[in-house]
């Protein structure tokens, strides 16, 4: 075989791969959002610092703890009209003690961000120790706020299903740690950031909760992919819990809760 037919048989493999790869997160994506049946979420907590408190607070996590990010998914899928009464299903797995590779930085390059794609999910695979099916993997690693009062950025990858968060071990800040996972799982199917990232404000209108609200400020609730309530030009709040978050039509549209001819 010459060179030339060597070098086009390469191009056809890597072209047949790239293919394929293409189908396979087409029919991930059409698959996790039709809406035909729960998707199982299952959490994998993860000792983030090795402080005993941390330990203490993880061995104390059961389903109950994660009840409020069902809720919330329940509750929205009704106010969309969605014929489906439960979009997804939590459950816990066991405790992982190896922690997941670090996310390139701001400034990465497109390569070093797509080899630590690669990376996660062959790591979230190589975890797994979940002996049931499910559609999203989220592993959330649990900080001791005595220790640390500052968590860096959460993420949720939809090549993958896979979620990423940092919480902190502490009851008190259960349901705040459930908003950010129900944020995470809705970028694993297809849902972005509704705030702007250079400061934190969410972003008018499809950021905003209630953007018909007359007026508009303050907002007296959160919406999930924006995060925090608008209650000024220059000033948003945290929710407190998932009863004070909505999902707006600007994420239901990009989830097809909206466009399935629900609503």
């Amino acid at each position: 075989m010459s060179g030339g037919m060597i070098k086009n048989f390469r191009i056809m493999i890597l072209l047949y791969v790239l293919f394929m790869v293409a189908v396979s997160a087409w029919w991930t994506k059409a698959r996790s959002t039709d809406w035909n049946a729960p998707l199982v979420v299952a959490i994998y907590p993860i000792n983030g610092d090795g402080r005993e408190a941390t330990t203490k607070y993880i061995d104390k996590l059961d389903k109950d703890t994660f009840t409020s990010i069902e809720e919330f998914f329940n509750r929205e899928a009704g106010r969309y009209q969605l014929t489906i009464k439960k979009p997804v299903d939590i459950d816990l797995a066991k405790q992982i003690n190896e922690q997941p590779p670090k996310p390139p930085g701001n400034h990465a390059s497109v390569l070093s961000i797509m080899a630590w794609s690669l990376k996660m999910r062959y790591w979230s695979w190589s975890m797994d120790n979940y002996d049931h099916p499910k559609d999203i993997q989220v592993f959330v690693i649990y900080f001791d706020p005595k220790e640390n009062q500052r968590l860096a950025h959460s993420l949720g990858l939809q090549k993958g299903m896979i979620g990423v968060v940092n919480a902190f071990a502490d009851r008190k800040m259960a349901k705040q740690n459930n908003i950010v996972i129900a944020h995470e799982i809705l970028h694993t199917v297809g849902a972005s950031d509704k705030y702007d990232l250079r400061t934190n404000q969410p972003l008018f209108p499809i950021g905003f909760a209630e953007p018909d609200k007359d007026p508009s400020l303050p907002q007296n609730k959160a919406e999930i992919m924006a995060g925090r309530i608008p209650v000024d030009v220059d000033k948003a709040e945290p929710p407190k819990s998932l009863k004070k978050v909505l999902l707006g039509e600007a994420t239901a549209i990009e989830i097809r809760w909206l466009g399935l001819g629900n609503k």
